[in-house]
This record gives C-alpha cells, sequence and structure tokens, in this order.
C-alpha cells in the first residue's frame, strides 16, 4: 500500500471506493491541472496525486466482480517529521551501539579462542620408539653413530609411512631450502632438515630490524612449522663433511654437557643451501667491524649504535670523542649497504631528537663507501644516481672510488684516487662501521671443493644447468642459494653436441662440418642445456654468418667453437640474491616430484643409470624478475628494463611486494603491526638481549634466538 493522502479525505473512517471511479475521484479532490500542459507532464501529476491518496496502480480483471474491484484508502494521519538533529543522533547512538557489538563480540570470540588453546589434560602417551633410533649402530669411515632412523620417525601415521622412503636430506634454512619444503611433495620422500638454526630469516627486510623500524621476531619464522608440511624431521646441527662414496653426511651437535658429537646421516639426495658468508676481501682489522647476515648480527648492530648515543650523552665525553662516537660508516654501496645507511639515517632524523640531546642530531654523520664508481652498480644508472642525489639531500656522505685498506678501533684507512687518478691514503674517525662487501664460502663448502677436483671455483661449488654439484655421483647432491653457481662452459660440451650428427654421418664429431640446417639443431640443443643463453641464441642467421671465415657455407669444428666460446664470455654468474635462491628451490622440488614420480617405471625397466634428471625435467633457468631497494623515505626499482623512483609511494609499493613475499601469515600480521606502530609511537629502538627459549622450541614459536622486551 502506498502511503497516505496528506489530507484528510473522511475521517476515523475508511472509504470504499469503485475501481473504475478512482481517476473521477482523483480529478475532484485534487486541483484542476491546465490544459495547456504536455500530456507526459499530465500523467505525471496525476501519478504522484495517485501515490499522495496512499493509491497503488495494480489493476483487476474487468470480469472481476464489483466487491472485489475496490480499494482502501486510510485516513490516518501521517506521523510528524522528526527533526535533523534528532535523526542524526539517534543514527548516530545506532552505529555506535552496533559497533559495541561487533567490537564485544570479536573480543568475546577472541577469549574462547584463547581457552581453547589451554590444555589440562596430560599430552603424553605411550609411543613406540626403535631401537635403532635410540642406539644407532657404528660405521663409516671413522667409525661415527649412523642414524638410520629417528626418535620421531614413529610419531604419526604419516612419519611412519615415509620411513621407507628415499632419503632426502636438506642443508640450511635460507630461501632456497625453505622454498623446496613448501613445494616438495607429502609422500615422496623421508625428509630432514639440518641447519645449525631453527628459523628461517626474512632477509631483505633485516635492516629495517637493525634500527627498530621492525621487531626482529617479525622476521623470522620456526622451521619446525615449515618441516611439518612435508612429515619431515629437524636436527638442529652443523653440517662437517660429506663421504660422497658411501653417502654419508657428517653432522656435529652440540649436547646438553657443551660437548660436541659427531654422527652420520644417510642420504639418498642431498641439497646444499647453506648459504655463504661475508667475503674480507683481505682487508685487515674486521673484528672492529659489525657484519649483518644473522638475526644476531642485527641485535649486535642495533646495541652498538645504542651504546654509541649514550656515550656521547655524558658530561665527560670531549667533543672530538662525540663525534667519533657519531661518525657511523658503512662498508659496501650495495642494496644491503644503502639500505642500512638509509635506515639508519631515518632514524637518527626522525626519532634521535624525540629521547636524546639535540646536540647530538648536529654532529651525526653517516658515511658509505663503494669501491666502484657508483652505489647500486647493478641498477640502472638512472636509478644509482637518484640514489646518490637523495643521500645527497640528507647529507649521508658517499665516498666513490674508495677502498678500505685497514680497519682500527677508532678509524678506518681507505685509498681514494684523486683528479689526477692517483690513489691517496685517507682517515675517517668512527664510531661503529658495518662491513657489507659481498660473500665468500663456508668453510663446509671449502672441504667439499677440495675432495672434488673438477671444483676450481674459489667462491662458491659449481653445479651443471640441472644444479647438480660437479664432480659428485650423478643424480645424488644438488646445491642451490649463494653457496652454489652454475656453470656455464658451453664450448666445453661442443663435442657432446655434434656426437649425434656425427654418430649419423659416420664421421669424427672434430672433424666434421655442418650447415646452417645443421647449426640451428645444435642451437636447439644448446638452449635445452644451457637455457641462460637462449638471450644470447635469437639470430641465428647473423652468428652463422659471422663466424663463417672462409664463407664456405659451412662452420668448422673450430669455427663453431670459437662462435661457443664468445657465448660463454657473455654469460655471468647468477646473482647471490634471494630471489634466485627461492627459483632454485622452487625448481628443485618440481624436479624431485618428478622424479619420485618416475621412480616406479624405471625400477620396473631396471633403469638406474644415466641422466635421470635431464630425462625427467628441464634445466635450470633463471628469471630475474627485477631489483629494488630502500633509499630513505623513498625507493628504488629496477624491473628488466623499466625503471621507477619516488617517495613514499614507492615507499609504499617497496613494502608491499616484501609483504607478499613473507614466508608466512603470521609474519604478515607482525609486519603490518610493526609498521603501524612506528606511524604512531616511532621506532622501538632500545637494547635488547638475546636468549634461548627452550619453551619456545617446544611450542610454535620454534626460535632459538627469541628476543625478550
Amino acid at each position: 500500500m502506498l502511503p497516505a493522502a496528506p489530507f484528510t479525505v473522511v475521517p476515523r473512517r475508511v472509504q470504499r471506493i469503485p475501481y473504475r471511479n478512482i481517476h473521477a475521484w482523483l480529478q475532484h479532490w485534487s486541483p484542476k491541472i491546465p490544459r495547456n500542459e504536455s500530456r507526459a507532464a499530465r500523467s505525471l501529476q496525476l501519478g504522484q496525486r495517485t501515490q499522495t491518496c496512499g493509491l497503488t496502480n495494480q489493476k483487476f480483471p474487468s470480469s472481476a466482480p464489483v466487491n472485489q474491484r475496490i480499494r482502501l484508502i486510510s485516513s490516518a494521519p501521517l506521523p510528524a517529521r522528526r527533526s535533523y538533529a534528532h535523526r542524526f543522533i539517534y543514527r548516530l547512538f545506532a552505529f555506535t551501539g552496533g559497533f559495541i557489538l561487533v567490537v564485544g563480540g570479536l573480543v568475546l570470540a577472541f577469549f574462547v579462542y584463547d581457552a581453547s588453546t589451554y590444555r589440562e589434560d596430560l599430552t603424553f602417551t605411550d609411543i613406540s620408539v626403535s631401537e635403532e633410533a635410540l642406539s644407532p649402530r657404528k660405521g663409516g669411515p671413522k667409525n661415527l653413530p649412523i642414524a638410520e632412523e629417528l626418535v620421531d620417525d614413529d610419531d604419526s601415521p604419516g612419519n611412519t609411512r615415509s620411513k621407507n622412503k628415499p632419503k632426502l636430506v636438506v642443508l640450511g634454512s635460507g630461501w632456497g631450502s625453505v622454498a623446496l619444503l613448501k613445494q616438495l611433495n607429502i609422500d615422496n620422500y623421508h625428509v630432514t632438515v639440518v641447519s645449525p638454526v631453527n628459523y628461517f630469516l626474512f632477509t631483505p627486510m633485516l635492516p629495517s630490524g637493525t634500527v627498530g623500524t621492525l621487531e626482529l621476531r617479525s622476521l623470522v619464522e620456526p622451521v619446525r612449522r615449515i618441516v611439518q608440511r612435508v612429515q619431515g624431521h629437524f636436527l638442529r646441527a652443523e653440517a662437517v663433511d660429506i663421504e660422497l662414496s658411501e653417502r654419508l653426511l657428517e653432522v656435529a651437535q652440540t649436547d646438553a654437557s657443551g660437548r660436541k658429537r659427531h654422527f652420520y646421516l644417510p642420504y639418498d639426495k642431498l641439497v646444499i643451501g647453506v648459504g655463504a658468508t661475508t667475503n674480507p676481501h683481505g682487508v685487515k682489522g674486521l673484528e672492529n667491524c659489525n657484519f649483518l647476515k644473522t638475526i644476531d648480527d642485527a641485535r649486535q648492530v642495533r646495541n652498538k649504535v645504542l651504546q654509541n648515543l649514550e656515550h656521547a650523552c655524558l658530561p665527560t665525553t670531549p667533543d672530538e670523542e662525540r663525534r667519533r662516537l657519531l661518525s657511523f660508516v658503512i662498508c659496501g654501496g650495495g642494496p644491503t649497504g644503502v639500505e642500512v645507511a638509509a635506515e639508519l639515517f631515518d632514524l637518527l632524523n626522525e626519532d634521535l631528537g624525540r629521547a636524546f640531546p639535540k646536540l647530538l642530531r648536529n654532529e651525526v654523520s653517516v658515511h658509505l663507501i663503494q669501491s666502484r664508481g657508483h652505489i647500486l652498480n647493478t641498477y640502472d644508472e638512472a636509478l644509482s644516481k637518484y640514489a646518490e642525489n637523495k643521500f645527497a639531500h640528507d647529507q649521508v656522505e658517499v665516498l666513490t672510488n674508495s677502498r678500505v685498506k685497514e680497519v682500527r678501533p677508532d678509524k678506518i684507512l681507505f685509498t681514494q684516487k684523486d683528479e689526477k687518478g692517483e690513489s691517496v691514503v685517507k682517515e675517517l674517525p668512527m664510531g661503529f662501521c658495518l662491513w657489507s662487501t659481498g660473500v665468500s664460502q663456508t668453510d663446509f663448502c671449502k672441504r667439499i671443493a677440495e675432495k672434488l677436483e673438477v671444483q676450481t671455483n674459489k667462491h662458491a661449488l659449481e653445479t651443471d644447468p640441472h644444479l647438480r654439484l660437479n664432480g659428485a655421483p650423478l643424480g645424488s647432491v644438488y646445491a642451490i642459494g649463494d653457496c652454489s653457481t652454475v656453470q656455464n662452459n658451453i664450448a666445453d660440451h661442443l663435442v657432446s653436441f655434434l656426437r649425434t650428427l656425427a654418430y649419423e654421418k659416420g664421421r669424427d664429431p672434430e672433424k666434421m662440418h655442418i650447415t646452417f640446417k645443421e647449426w640451428r639443431d645444435v642451437a636447439q640443443r644448446v638452449k635445452k642445456r644451457f637455457p641462460q643463453a637462449s638471450d644470447h641464441l635469437r639470430r641465428l642467421d647473423r652468428l652463422f654468418e659471422q663466424y663463417d671465415r672462409d664463407k664456405s657455407g659451412t662452420l668448422d669444428f673450430g669455427e663453431l667453437h670459437e662462435l661457443l666460446l664468445q657465448i660463454d664470455s657473455k654469460l655471468t654468474s647468477l646473482p647471490a640474491t634471494a630471489q634466485r635462491a627461492h627459483q632454485q628451490g622452487q625448481y628443485l622440488a618440481k624436479k624431485l616430484n618428478k622424479l619420485a614420480h618416475a621412480a616406479p617405471g624405471m625400477v620396473a625397466n631396471e633403469v638406474a643409470y644415466g641422466d635421470l634428471d635431464d630425462a625427467v625435467y628441464k634445466a635450470f633457468e633463471y628469471r630475474h624478475l627485477g631489483s629494488l631497494a630502500y633509499v630513505g623515505n623513498s625507493a628504488v626499482f629496477d624491473f628488466g628494463g623499466m625503471n621507477f623512483s619516488g617517495g613514499l609511494l614507492a615507499v609504499y609499493l617497496w613494502r608491499s611486494v616484501y609483504f607478499a613475499q613473507s614466508v608466512s601469515f603470521r609474519t604478515r600480521v607482525l609486519l603490518a603491526m610493526d609498521w603501524t606502530k612506528r606511524a604512531m609511537f616511532g621506532r622501538a629502538f632500545k637494547h635488547r638481549g638475546i636468549y634461548v627459549d627452550h619453551l619456545a622450541v617446544l611450542m610454535d614459536q620454534d626460535v632459538t634466538t627469541t628476543l625478550r622486551e
């Protein structure tokens, strides 16, 4: 029923009007419509008056009885229109009440959930543990205990089923190892992770943790929680050596009495992802520097900076000593060094004046030493100049073409080229020095390289394009991440590329000539085995014409070898970044899944030798997705030729990228909370201790280096 008429037709009663007399009744009680108005206007006004009088537009069939073809018009007066203030107050109280109900419901739901997390019943039960797990037999070259079974192999039905699966041992808990564990199928392998730390560290945001922008606990994720996804096992221990012939991994672990216990861990497939250490470059006095590779390093950097600020506040500190204490030096102009300098400047510029004397802000100085001509030299030149200009605006001194000679407790000696190109030794007083200048091999990787003659690289373990360790039994040991480098000696494999063609023609590969058609077949084999060379093999016709020296229309062995050597020289080593390690971990997980799926067929056909990796999956191909860096309330992006730099908008984009890459929902929530706390209360910059939380190891917070407020 439509609203009643604004006037009373018949007081205190309902008038019954036949349907056929409605329009006549309206015209009788309504003002006359001028004749000169349009038909549409007349219809509109007539319809409005129909609604005003409380009539509907419903039609009845003409065959219906007269008593059914009537309408009811209410004569009750309309309610009085409330004032604007009355309506506002009513809606305000309604919204407030609804908000209180929703928030109260959420709080109540949280307490109900929190109450469900406590347990009063006893959780221990009778379990079965293998005798071999409690008392392993001894063997191997050093007659050490061999952990063929682990104490938690029978903790669940899933663990029991995986006891007889191929043993996959993963060394390290970094980007590559975690990416592999997250992509690996559950039922394919008996997985054991060995690492000296029981957490995964989100390294790209570590500079933010050194100054309190982010809490250090927000950058770590317990490894045991990740391992549980594949029903695997975790051993907090350190890999010492490998017996490749017997497939035994020597592991060392410190027991409760402080003594190191060595034992063997057998494997069918071993993945080395132990990372790398900081490269000293032969510089003296690095014991006076701080590093930034672990959570403990970040804590030490934070405490050192805070200690210098506190000492600079003392009234007994001379002016010269105060300036030295407030001189912060970062050695290395890569992404890590640049971001530490930017975060440190933001702390000193935005938060220092809130809690420390203003004199300290006037005497603070930040210096960045770079051996190359620009900082961020792997980025586009425009982005490097943008970062340098930003630092110049922020009064962060950038010393390019400078090499550190020695680091002393109170100063740094470095050489810098003058206008004539001659090296001049200079001194720089410092109270804090961070060393961030590339990576180097760990002691474990050095031991492996010494055992294998084919390992000639002094900085990383060499692998083939399938990430298999060169020199190890084929398909048994893989290496990923910063500890490895993919070998791309294409010219050394020339004979293998020509072997098939030579076999078809019955000729010697080193004495045959190939036509352009055969060259295309060879190029396809090169791309398949070395995917990184694909970008350099696009114009095959130009390459063929360029290296056909005698213009015979064919390439002999020498000409083809020279062509492939030229391609070798253009291939560069893969960057030691989290992005590269993550891609290698995902690739290796997919390959291992393929190998496990094909294993029954290989066993049925008695196929146990040969290049099985190449048969089931393609070679690894690195895809550079871009680089980004924070440069102090602004950020720079380099996405394969597409460059972007800017202020706070770029910072929010930079945060969004790393927020999306965070390893778990827990760390995403903590990151969002930390950024919110920084905006509302400033950086949480205070002295922090570190301790071993044994209860956290048993519960969800399985992080040995847990941080206490």
